[in-house]
């Protein structure tokens, strides 16, 4: 979290519309922003942007949306061409927003659901879950990345508790193709490649290890040196799930009981007995937590999952779109997860 987060007096407590802008629209994280949007009873899209769509209908990309959004053109991105808007999101890839978004105004705010500005100077870090209060009023928000989703909501209730060591912790994740984002040239992600296979990547080295790293530090006042994440691509288009090993005499029972206060108040939180499945949470912006612990072997067991593009991505960039224009955060996030 930046030392002095940007903040914004300006509210919506009497709504008219909340104009907004995507940035990105036509990747998989701009797409579900969209989706989000166009239901949101507060947000109104109009501007849209890209690279290689530029030029082209939203209903050329989106065939399913209602006429007058369909008939709304994908512009190229340009910071200082932008027409009046009220909230921007950005969904670009990392190392690839940050230039651009130090030239929009400042009474535009932001929600960046690419890397760029995780822990950034002026940044929030959006983490809505557990500390929405420090992200409240703020301008610049930047969205978590997907696995630290999942993995930080399984391990915050345990951290702030004492209940595991800080350091130590392996991370063992699961995600579905889409969270390589429509953009990749990898023929790794194709279908032939893909399907009936399992690939780790970015071993030792992956772009969320940074902030996961910082956050467990920030929630447990210790040290997170020995941190192990071995991210794992899987043939399912959506989800991610991380079972994560800790050091801790803490029991099943008191694992889930620390969850369940710490998240009492929390609407996009569940915490279950049984471990969850990434299914659970398709089309959704909750997140599942689960725990399973064996004290005389000092080891504690943590579950998270989350859909990559809700909670993950769009559904958390809403939540915090929601928090820093002063509406309740579950505004146009209350629809119930696609099953089966």
């Amino acid at each position: 979290m930046p030392d002095k987060p940007v903040r914004s007096l300006q509210r919506w407590d009497t709504i008219m519309s909340i104009r907004v802008g995507i940035v990105g629209i036509s990747g998989f994280g701009g797409g579900e922003s969209m989706r989000l949007v166009a239901s949101h009873p507060d947000f109104e899209l109009i501007y849209a942007a890209g690279a290689g769509s530029a030029g082209s209908r939203l209903a050329d990309r989106f065939p399913g949306l209602p006429a007058k959004l369909g008939e709304l053109v994908i512009e190229k991105w340009d910071p200082e061409t932008l027409p009046k808007l009220d909230l921007l999101f950005v969904s670009l890839p990392t190392g690839t927003s940050a230039e651009a978004l130090a030239l929009v105004p400042s009474h535009v705010k932001i929600v960046d659901i690419g890397g760029d500005h995780r822990y950034a100077e002026g940044w929030a870090y959006g983490l809505a879950d557990i500390w929405p209060d420090q992200i409240e009023g703020n301008i610049r928000v930047a969205n978590p990345g997907c696995f630290p989703a999942a993995t930080l909501s399984a391990l915050a209730p345990l951290l702030v508790n004492q209940l595991i060591e800080p350091g130590n912790i392996v991370i063992d994740a699961k995600t579905g193709i889409s969270g390589a984002g429509r953009g990749s040239s990898d023929s790794k992600f194709g279908y032939a490649e893909s399907n009936e296979n399992l690939v780790p990547y970015g071993l030792l080295k992956h772009v969320h290890m940074p902030e996961m790293t910082r956050t467990i530090e920030r929630l447990s006042s210790g040290k997170a040196d020995g941190l192990v994440f071995t991210p794992h691509l899987v043939p399912m288009t959506r989800g991610v799930l991380v079972t994560i090993y800790c050091r801790g005499r803490a029991t099943t029972s008191q694992c889930l009981d620390a969850a369940r206060s710490f998240y009492a108040e929390r609407a996009f939180v569940r915490v279950t007995d049984k471990p969850p499945q990434t299914k659970w949470a398709t089309g959704s912006n909750l997140a599942f937590v689960s725990y399973a612990a064996d004290p005389e072997r000092n080891l504690v067991i943590a579950m998270g999952v989350v859909d990559n593009l809700g909670k993950g991505a769009a559904g958390h960039a809403v939540q915090n779109a929601n928090l820093i224009c002063g509406l309740p955060e579950t505004t146009g996030l209350d629809s119930v997860p696609v099953w089966p």
